[in-house]
């Protein structure tokens, strides 16, 4: 008999995250667990990552739903987990990891046997201009070929200096730059501060405006002098207005985040759907642990072989926390890899 069992966790960062909602010094994300009774020491380990205040579950009785979903594992219906993109995230990952003999392995590929890697961006994070300056300076210099800023916190100005001091020294052939919002721009704004971004060229933004406003987005992204990345735009919708979205909306890329979109299969439909649409697309890690990165990355993996977008990937969010759950997820400079001569250690984990 299948059985089930979760525990929270909180992840603190190692420096305060700074984004247009906020600044973040803690994550909450929540662990499940599976084992067949017979057999309690194979256990499969998943990530339900909760994103509070972006999550479509975010709801105040999360915690109950997956007590109840582990409680009622063996008589679970489909539909029970409608809604519950992080609940479900976390038990395809446990039960594939189970499936494939508790060793972490989600997806195997040559990835997981460490023969391949992720070319990934490296993400800097919202601050004051000396301290993003400083935080561009360090990716850099650590060989990363793409960058992406966070922005719309500080004084637009300002993030342009940012920007014109990168160009200065690396042409876009050299350094790809690519720009996150956040939904922080006006509609009425928006126009203006595309084309001041477009001068740097840069590769791509995500989210100009918040979510919500399909006539306004489909407007900025017929007439943008910069392509637009829906990333917030994509969460909690339903399977049946995801082909309404993009053909309304007609954006350049979409962004997918598995645990925010549905998990794998929900993903996937994003993916299926761009694709015959010609809409371009990447995938991107939520804040989650090295359990949930882990899952990402190997599910990334294994539809680069078959479905190479040749584009990074916004993986390389594993070196945020000081209590991280140690992997054998490696990053050296822009690249991420699974290093199989390094165990687990899932002693931070108390269920």
């Amino acid at each position: 008999m299948l059985r089930a069992t979760y525990t929270r966790y909180i992840l603190k960062f190692k420096q305060p995250a700074g984004t247009s909602r906020g600044i973040l010094t803690e994550k909450e994300t929540w662990f499940v667990k599976v084992w067949y009774s017979e057999q309690p020491e194979i256990y499969g380990l998943g990530e339900c990552a909760l994103f509070r205040g972006l999550s479509a579950d975010d709801t105040p009785n999360y915690e109950k739903k997956l007590a109840y979903i582990c409680q009622n594992i063996n008589t679970l219906m489909l539909y029970e987990l409608k809604g519950l993109s992080s609940i479900l995230f976390g038990l395809d990952t446990a039960i594939a990891d189970l499936n494939n003999g508790g060793k972490r392995i989600i997806y195997p590929t040559p990835f997981t046997e460490g023969q391949t890697d992720i070319e990934i961006n490296g993400l800097i994070w919202m601050g004051d201009k000396d301290t993003m300056r400083q935080r561009i300076i360090e990716k850099l210099d650590a060989g990363f070929h793409c960058v992406k800023l966070k922005i719309g916190a500080i004084d637009f100005e300002e993030e342009l200096d940012l920007l014109r001091y990168i160009r200065k020294q690396f042409s876009k052939e050299v350094v790809e730059l690519r720009v996150d919002a956040n939904g922080a721009f006006t509609p009425q704004e928006a126009p203006r501060k595309l084309e001041e971004l477009s001068r740097y060229d840069i590769h791509s933004i995500e989210q100009p405006i918040r979510q919500g406003q399909w006539e306004e987005m489909a407007i900025l992204c017929r007439n943008t002098p910069i392509p637009i990345a829906l990333d917030e735009e994509l969460i909690g919708i339903e399977v049946s207005d995801k082909s309404k979205l993009l053909d309304m909306i007609c954006p350049q890329y979409i962004v997918i985040k598995p645990s925010l979109l549905g998990s794998f299969s929900g993903s996937w439909e994003w993916i299926a759907r761009s694709q015959e649409r010609n809409i371009g697309w990447w995938i991107t890690s939520a804040l989650e642990s090295n359990i949930g990165l882990n899952a990402i990355a190997q599910w990334t993996a294994y539809l680069q072989t078959f479905l190479p977008t040749g584009m990074p990937q916004g993986l390389g969010t594993g070196q945020l926390y000081t209590n991280n759950i140690p992997s054998p997820l490696e990053q050296t400079g822009s690249t991420i890899r699974y290093n199989p001569q390094v165990n687990w250690d899932l002693s931070q984990i108390s269920f």
